[in-house]
């Protein structure tokens, strides 16, 4: 993958299949506007815009680092996956 396609900010550490939500552990900041995109495995790569994030069900506007926030993901996603913003 090539280094300009995104600063490393996290990893996915849950997923919830039923209603297609994220859980990302962060490594750096995040805010609502950012565009992320998530690399794993052999087919999983591709890019969003976060409009709405929450943490403990709590909508937010922004999060650091150290923060797990759950966001909807337009695609299937495992724990281990890479977030990066872009």
């Amino acid at each position: 993958m090539p280094e300009e396609e995104g600063k490393l900010i996290g990893k996915v550490t849950h997923y919830f299949s039923k209603i297609g939500v994220a859980v990302i552990e962060l490594s750096d900041v995040l805010s609502v506007g950012d565009t992320i995109r998530i690399v794993g495995g052999e087919e999983t790569d591709f890019e969003q815009t976060i409009d709405s994030m929450e943490i403990e069900h709590e909508k937010i506007e922004k999060a650091k680092k150290g923060d797990a926030i759950g966001i909807k993901v337009k695609e299937k996603v495992r724990e281990g996956y890479k977030v990066y913003k872009v």
